[in-house]
Formats: structure tokens, C-alpha cells, sequence
């Protein structure tokens, strides 16, 4: 199959939209983070920090992050299966829409209208919207793979399918609502109920949005930019299956110490440990299958960003459980820990991952190299020096926020103030902001040497029509 026939111009739209909301989001998190320690630069109404901190959250991970699957999906799938989509048109009516939804969402963020469950905030009008995306997107995957040439299924079409399942059950449920106008809707669950609900939906999320997708990312575009075979077919099959069934049960881990059924707590904590196994399987797949060239985390800048990643995300599935068992909940649970611990997962594994897999992309779409590899690799230090610095200091932070609160005199009163607290956290907060700066001028480089190679890409083809 020639690749001309591919639709490279709807993957290559996805992949700048999901840029252009990054940017947003990226921008967005920084401010609120200056809100953190500057509250001045709280502007009431539309930019304090309550509802900037939502269109940051949903900017990036539906912006940016869905946006970027979809794009780098419909990539994966047309040469995995050997085939054209099946249904091109609706393809690029699947981007226009997505680009109109995000837009519609972050102006109804700004405007207050928010049904106040994590990563599901947006009113009942929105919520259709995302779920006929959704089902535009589960249409084309589906239509292709039965009608797939290529008879064997890789890996990364596996975490395709279980991404595409696992989001349409997890959001539908979740947002089951009664609207009440146009623009407000009450969730149909209530009380403990609808908090078992929203963890459940809310950390699968994480798992069907943040890891599923990127591991197909991750096994295939690590073989393809380093030339070398993955190193165990078997051993992803085996790690996929057990990740898919134990990550369904883990939600419950954010409620521990509420009013949420003890054994349903135990639960999720048991299978939030068994998940270190299935993350560790990828991991281990992934070192092993650089480790016989190791030579290329120098000479080839793609592998630094992938085996970086998979390595983040390996730390990432080790403090995740770790910190659902009670023992450690009870010292940094509702701390800075939490977003240290996130962002480790968003910034390290997520982001250099996906902005490594555009690296691949884009030459490959307009059959040329990347505009610079020195810029590349001085994005790839930029974000590794900016999360490190984000998320240690969140960690940090975290710990001296759990030991203060709990801190007591000997008759039992609290041994310090909540603005004593506060005030020893500003530190940490400014050196937060210091960190967000340095990746943000990572992705700068980034965007850059994605813009130029574009550029540089659509000379040629200009040059190469005109018969120069």
C-alpha cells in the first residue's frame, strides 16, 4: 500500500490542533500556579483560580492530550492494518468537530457553567457532543480493523481497542445526569454513591486516556525510530490483558479514610498493587528492546524521549500504589503530593512520548527529516529539567504539608495554623513556577522544529511539483 493513499492530512490537523490547545493549557497552568503564591493575579470573575483550573486540566488532557490520540491513532491504525481508513470524510468531519467542542468546552470553563466532578465538567449539551466524537472516532477504528489487510493484530492495536471501549463505558456512566436547563444538569448518583462513581471514572481516565493510548504509541513508534524489534510480542499481550482487567478496579483508591465501604477501599488498594506488574511488563519490554544498542540513547534523540518516558511511567505505577495504601495515604493524601505525583505521569511519560511520536510523524507525512535534532534535544532537557523540578518540589512539599496538619500539642490541639502552613508551602509553590517555566520553553523548542519542519516539508513538495 502506498502511503500517498493514507490520510495524512486529517493525522497531521489533529496533531497541530492538539498543539494549539497544549499552548492554551501549558499557558493557563502556568498562571495558575503564580495564583498559588501571587493572589493578586487572581482576575475575578474569568480568570481565578477556580475556573482556570479546570480549562487548564480539560485543555490538556481532552486539547491536547484526546487530540493527540486521535490524530496519532488514526496514524498507527492505517499502518497496522495496511489500509486507508474506512470512512475519510467522517474523519475530517471528526476534526472539525473536536476542534469546535474544545473551544465550546474552555468558553464554558471561563463562564462558570461546570458540573464540579474531576474531568467531567462540562454541562449535558457538551457531554453529547463528546460522545457522538467519541462515537465518530470508535466508527472509523472499528470500520478499518474489520476491514483490515494485514491479518495479525500488533500490540498497539489492542490498547487502541480497550482505549476506544473503556472511555465510551467510563464517561457515559459517569455522566448520566438530569439536565435542568440548557446549561445545568445534576448527576444521577448522589452522596457516596456518586464519589464511588467519579474515582472510578476519574482514575480510569487517567488509565484509558494517559497510559493505554501512549503504550500504543509507545509500541510502535520505539521499534520503528530505533530499527529494532520489540522484545517480547508475548510478554506485551500478557502485560495488556492484566492491565486492562485490574485497572477497572482501582478508583476507590482516592477515597480511603471516607465514608466509602472499607472492603471496597481494601479492593481497589489490592489491585492498585497488582497493577505494578502489568505497567513493569511494558517497562521491562521496553528496555530490553533498546538494551542490545544501547548506543542509541546518544545517537538517536527519538530513543532518549521514549525510553525516558517508559521509565517515568514505570516510577509513575510504583508511587501510584504505594501511596493508595493507607499507610502513606494518611500522610499525603489531599497534599501537593497528588499533583507532584500527576504531573511526573503528564509531563514525564505523557508528553515525551507524544511529542516524540509528532517528531516521527511529521518527516514521515512530508518525506523529509526533522528541521533540527540539536533543537530536539534541547526540548528533551528543557522538560526533563522542568518536571523534575515540578514534581520533586510537589513531593516535597506534599510530605511537609501531611506532617504540619498533623502535627499536635500534648492536649491535642493543632500544633500549627492553617495560614502557618500555608505560608512555609510559598517556597516550593514559586519553585513550582520555576519548573512549569523551564518546560514550557521546552515546548517551545518543540513547536518550533515541528513548525520548521512543516515548512521545510511543504517546500518540497512544492519544489517536487513544480519538477525543480
Amino acid at each position: 500500500m502506498n502511503t500517498y493513499h493514507y490520510d495524512n492530512q486529517t493525522v497531521k490537523s489533529f496533531i497541530i490542533s492538539s498543539i494549539f490547545w497544549g499552548v492554551v493549557g501549558i499557558v493557563v497552568g502556568l498562571w495558575i500556579s503564580i495564583q498559588m503564591w501571587a493572589p493578586s493575579w487572581n482576575v475575578a470573575p474569568f480568570f481565578t483560580f477556580g475556573r482556570l483550573r479546570v480549562v487548564h486540566t480539560n485543555s490538556l488532557a481532552f486539547g491536547l492530550g484526546v487530540g493527540a490520540i486521535f490524530g496519532i491513532s488514526y496514524y498507527i491504525l492505517m499502518r497496522l492494518t495496511k489500509r486507508p481508513l474506512l470512512f475519510p470524510r467522517l474523519a475530517r468531519f471528526h476534526l472539525y468537530l473536536f476542534n469546535a467542542a474544545i473551544a465550546l468546552a474552555a468558553l464554558s470553563l471561563f463562564a462558570g457553567m461546570n458540573q464540579s466532578l474531576e474531568y467531567a465538567e462540562l454541562e449535558w449539551p457538551l457531554d453529547i457532543g463528546v460522545v457522538i466524537l467519541w462515537v465518530i472516532f470508535a466508527v472509523n477504528v472499528f470500520g478499518t480493523l474489520v476491514k483490515r489487510k494485514e491479518e495479525q493484530m500488533y500490540i498497539s492495536l489492542w490498547y487502541i481497542i480497550a482505549t476506544v471501549v473503556a472511555v465510551a463505558v467510563l464517561y457515559i456512566v459517569n455522566n448520566l445526569s438530569v439536565p435542568a436547563g440548557l446549561f445545568k444538569s445534576y448527576s444521577m448518583f448522589a452522596g457516596v454513591n456518586s464519589a464511588n462513581v467519579q474515582w472510578w471514572y476519574g482514575h480510569n481516565a487517567v488509565g484509558f486516556v494517559f497510559t493505554t493510548p501512549i503504550l500504543a504509541m509507545f509500541y510502535y513508534f520505539l521499534p520503528k525510530s530505533t530499527g529494532l524489534p520489540i522484545y517480547s510480542h508475548r510478554l506485551s499481550i500478557v502485560a495488556f490483558w492484566s492491565l486492562v482487567f485490574a485497572y477497572l478496579w482501582t478508583g476507590a483508591h482516592h477515597l480511603v479514610y471516607t465514608p466509602l465501604p472499607d472492603w471496597i477501599q481494601t479492593l481497589a488498594i489490592v489491585f492498585t498493587i497488582f497493577l505494578i506488574a502489568p505497567s513493569w511488563g511494558s517497562v521491562i519490554n521496553g528496555f530490553y528492546t533498546v538494551a542490545p544498542e544501547w548506543e542509541q540513547m546518544r545517537t538517536n534523540y527519538l530513543t532518549k524521549f521514549f525510553i525516558l518516558g517508559i521509565t517515568f511511567y514505570g516510577l509513575q505505577t510504583v508511587q501510584g500504589p504505594t501511596q493508595g495504601l493507607r499507610v502513606v495515604s494518611q500522610l499525603i493524601h489531599y497534599t501537593d503530593w497528588v499533583p507532584g505525583h500527576v504531573h511526573m505521569g503528564t509531563l514525564g511519560w505523557v508528553t515525551m512520548t507524544v511529542t516524540a511520536s509528532m517528531y516521527y510523524i511529521i518527516p514521515k507525512i512530508y518525506d523529509t527529516e526533522i528541521y533540527s535534532v540539536k533543537v530536539a534535544n534541547t526540548h528533551f532537557y528543557l522538560v526533563l529539567v522542568g518536571q523534575l523540578i515540578f514534581s520533586i518540589t510537589m513531593w516535597i512539599t506534599g510530605i511537609q504539608q501531611g506532617a504540619l496538619w498533623k502535627a499536635v500539642n500534648p492536649d491535642g490541639t493543632l500544633q500549627y495554623s492553617f495560614m502557618e502552613g500555608l505560608i512555609k508551602n510559598y517556597p516550593f509553590w514559586q519553585m513550582r513556577t520555576a519548573g512549569g517555566v523551564i518546560f514550557t520553553i521546552g515546548m517551545l523548542y518543540f513547536i518550533y522544529n515541528i513548525f520548521m519542519t512543516i515548512r521545510k516539508g511543504s517546500a518540497l513538495e512544492a519544489s517536487t511539483a513544480k519538477g525543480v
